[in-house]
Order: structure tokens, then C-alpha cells, then sequence
């Protein structure tokens, strides 16, 4: 696997759970080379042979008309599988694409995409802020990202925020110079903190400019936080 080379997925679908039947109905896909956009896009609107849910409408409004003349997912998988072939996959809530997607490579005869190969962002991005939320919508607003055009779910589109989402969780414009200090970081050495000073460094305060400290801790009390933290000059002086 090209590890510069990485793939930005999304799918639309008619519900929310292969196994009872739902299919998918969009599949956007964003080629990106050191988690840059490049120009190669993959996107298809799948027939899925089945009616579409009122809800899943109101999620992508791609309707049972739109999609009726449209390929079915076995007519588009060599294209599919050809241009995700050798890429790391980044997708957003990954479980629910990756589900979907390899139930339907399945019933085609083809083998699923490996779990190893997936970029769960929503994962990501619960690390970095757990405390969210972290939905795609509310990582474009954290980032500055414009999904103005957002008004439905569309998977090329939503590749291509995501895109620019991800770009921001690894490290934003610049993802090369992200120190992985578990890793060793960017020479690849493990991280080790500096060792402590021999000896201290010399105080650049005044005996007067200690006193004076002295004098004003004195008024605080003895609860002061100066008297808990403070470890030389004024403090110690206040505690004598």
C-alpha cells in the first residue's frame, strides 16, 4: 500500500443497516496524495432495486426516479474497486460506509476492504476533542470550514469537506511538520525531555525586589496560593 496515497469515501444509502436489506445508493470518492486533494474523483449513483425510505429522502433526496436508470452496484464495482485499489481509506464514522459497502462487494463476489486500511476521522476527532461534538457539520464549523452548500447529505460533497477536515486533524496546512512523539517524531529518534539544570540559575531579583515581594504576600494571608507554590525569594522570606 502507497502510504502518500490515501482515498476520502462516502456513501449515501437507503437506511441505516445492510443486513435488513438497505443498499447504497451514492458512492464519492477523493484521491489524496500527503493528504492533498489531487484532481482524480470517483463518484456513481447506484440503483439500488429497492424503493427509497421517506427518511433516508430527506437525508440525500435522491429519489426513486432519479435512481432508476442508474447502474447497480455490481455495474460499477471494477471501477469502484480499481480506483481505491493500493489506498488508505479515510472515512468519517467508518464502521457505517465500510458495513454497507462490503455487503454489497458480497453479493457481487468480491472480497471486503479490510478494516486495517480505514481512517476512522470521527475517531480522530474524538480524540483530539472529546468533548465535541464531532459530526461532520460541527468539524467545519470548529475548523472554518464553508459547508454553506451542505443543505443535503451528498457523497462527493461530503468527500470533499471531509477532505479538508481530515487535513486539519493531522495537522492542518502544514501535516509534515506534526511531531508523533510516540513514533519518534519526524527523525524517527524516541522523544526523551531534556535533562534538569546541574545547578540553578542565578536570581535576577534584588534583595529590595524581595522584600517587597515579602512584605505584599504578608497581606494575603495565610492561605495565599504564594505561600503553597512559590519556592524561593519572596516566599520563604514571608513564611520567616
Amino acid at each position: 500500500m502507497d502510504a502518500s496515497r490515501e482515498v476520502v469515501l462516502d456513501t449515501e444509502t437507503t437506511g441505516l443497516d445492510p443486513g435488513a436489506g438497505h443498499k447504497v445508493v451514492e458512492i464519492g470518492c477523493i484521491e489524496l496524495v500527503n493528504c492533498l486533494p489531487t484532481e482524480r474523483r470517483f463518484h456513481a449513483y447506484v440503483n439500488p432495486g429497492r424503493p427509497m425510505p421517506p427518511e433516508a429522502l430527506e437525508v440525500h433526496g435522491l429519489t426513486d426516479e432519479f435512481l432508476a436508470g442508474k447502474p447497480t452496484f455490481a455495474e460499477v464495482a471494477d471501477a469502484f474497486a480499481a480506483f481505491v485499489d493500493g489506498a488508505r481509506l479515510v472515512i468519517h464514522n467508518a464502521g457505517f460506509d465500510i458495513a454497507f459497502l462490503n455487503a454489497e462487494l458480497a453479493a457481487c463476489g468480491r472480497p471486503p476492504l479490510a478494516a486495517d486500511r480505514v481512517v476512522d476521522t470521527l475517531e480522530l476527532a474524538q480524540a483530539r476533542h472529546p468533548f465535541g461534538p464531532n459530526s461532520l457539520d460541527a468539524l467545519c464549523r470548529r475548523y472554518g470550514i464553508d459547508n454553506s452548500a451542505r443543505t443535503l447529505h451528498g457523497a462527493l460533497l461530503d468527500c470533499a469537506l471531509l477532505a479538508e477536515v481530515y487535513l486539519e486533524l493531522v495537522g492542518g496546512r502544514q501535516p509534515g511538520l506534526g511531531l508523533d512523539l510516540a513514533a519518534g517524531g519526524a527523525g524517527g529518534a524516541a522523544w526523551q525531555p531534556l535533562p534538569p539544570r546541574p545547578s540553578p540559575l542565578p536570581a535576577r531579583l534584588s534583595e529590595a525586589e524581595i522584600a517587597a515581594h515579602a512584605s505584599f504576600v504578608a497581606t494575603l494571608g495565610e492561605g495565599a496560593i504564594w505561600l503553597r507554590f512559590a519556592s524561593d525569594g519572596g516566599a520563604r522570606v514571608a513564611r520567616d
